[in-house]
């Protein structure tokens, strides 16, 4: 039986198996064939309203890679990339036509990928939340190996070695709250509710995590994917006030299954709040067909939120897939 080489006893996320998460489970047997059931009796998920290629026309455009000032890009789905002081940071890119380990089955990608790692300039490191395939995907990392050898990445507990076999040779590994600095960056790994998964063997095997990417000016906190919890709002509480935030927004539908590991709008909205509504990304939506909602729904439901809570939308608004917006130097 495989046992956790990184198990530490006095951590409640770890177990001599692999990891938990501290909150209690909310699936029981049997609940991952009654969604499959019900989704594919209901027709889940439906098409945009107004359709794919109008959905693509409204909330698609390339990236601009142009210029030196510091930045932050959507590129889709989870994938982030920062440009600080001249360093390009990216993350969790599935850039794929399938979030899935086979070339002609699992999760298409209804929008296409605002960049391509052949174009872009050199990253400096790129961080991994999980290894969900709509999180890790295999074939972006190899292309970004090839391209970007001294490329450092920055991945929770249990990931090395999956790296070390494409062929990286600048790994670095954290557990939750731990953090590693490289100049004036600190990377810092922090706890999210979800849960990983590449095989039907290696279940929770390796670890899962948002990030803190910060220098001095800049405190960002990309949530990875979670479903609501106190420790989230602990993070405010100890590493905050943030300049910029990424929180999902998607794959909620239906909350009895999806609420254990992907927050909805509402509750991202009320972290959004607690945090002190710095200017926020919209990520986990747009891309893939995940979860039982539309594309399109995930814009609405946020607009719905924001203004049931009396929060003016101006730093919460959904971007384009491929926007960028212009960050303010650090002092």
């Amino acid at each position: 039986m495989w046992k956790n080489p990184w198990y530490n006893p006095d951590l409640e996320h770890h177990t001599a198996e692999g990891f938990r998460n501290p909150e209690a489970e909310l699936r029981k047997p049997g609940d991952i064939k009654k969604w499959r059931t019900e989704r594919k009796a209901a027709g889940l998920p439906r098409p945009p309203a107004e359709g794919y290629p109008a959905f693509i026309r409204r909330w698609f455009q390339p990236a601009d890679l142009s210029g030196e000032q510091n930045a932050v890009w959507w590129l889709g789905h989870a994938a982030v990339m920062l440009r600080l002081q001249g360093r390009y940071i990216l993350i969790d890119p599935a850039l794929s036509s399938r979030a899935s380990p086979l070339s002609f089955y699992g999760p298409q990608r209804k929008t296409p990928a605002p960049v391509e790692i052949n174009a872009l300039p050199e990253l400096s490191y790129v961080v991994i939340s999980h290894n969900h395939y709509d999180h890790l995907d295999r074939a972006t990392i190899k292309q970004i190996i090839r391209r970007f050898p001294q490329a450092e990445f920055m991945v929770p507990l249990g990931l090395v070695a999956w790296f070390q076999r494409l062929g990286a040779s600048r790994v670095t590994q954290l557990d939750w709250w731990q953090s590693a600095q490289r100049d004036d960056l600190t990377f810092q790994a922090l706890p999210a509710r979800h849960w990983s998964m590449r095989t039907l063997w290696d279940r929770n095997r390796s670890l899962w995590c948002g990030w803190r990417i910060a220098q001095p000016g800049f405190n960002f906190w990309f949530s990875g994917d979670s479903g609501n919890a106190d420790t989230l709002l602990t993070i405010v509480q100890r590493l905050g006030p943030f300049t910029l935030l990424a929180l999902p927004v998607g794959a909620y539908a239906p909350k009895w299954f999806m609420q254990g590991q992907h927050m909805d709008p509402a509750q991202a909205v009320r972290l959004f709040e607690a945090a002190g509504c710095p200017l926020t990304i919209p990520i986990h939506w747009g891309v893939f067909e995940l979860a039982d909602e539309s594309l399109d729904e995930p814009p609405l439901i946020l607009s719905q939120a924001l203004q049931q809570a009396g929060l003016p939308a101006r730093n919460f608004q959904p971007w384009k897939i491929g926007q960028r917006q212009l960050l303010t130097p650090p002092e």
